[in-house]
């Protein structure tokens, strides 16, 4: 539990946490960077921002899939 505790303090603000998880979604991330991310990030942030990259890709691929349609029609 101290581990957690530990790693909830760490220095990454939310924004650059977002920038983390956005760049971790395209795909693109250099190995140098993406160690210094792990141990800088905040796991609780991070959960929050994965969870919202999400929530904003699936609402992507929704109003594409509808444009595709109306499109198609």
């Amino acid at each position: 539990m101290d581990e957690f505790k530990e790693a909830a303090r760490r220095k990454l603000s939310f924004g650059q946490t977002i920038k983390a998880v956005f760049w971790s979604f395209f795909g693109v991330r250099k190995g140098r960077d993406h160690d210094r991310d792990m141990a800088q990030l905040n796991p609780v942030h991070l959960i929050i921002a994965g969870g919202i990259g999400g929530l904003l890709f699936i609402v992507a691929l929704i109003v594409l899939v509808k444009l595709a349609i109306r499109v198609a029609s």
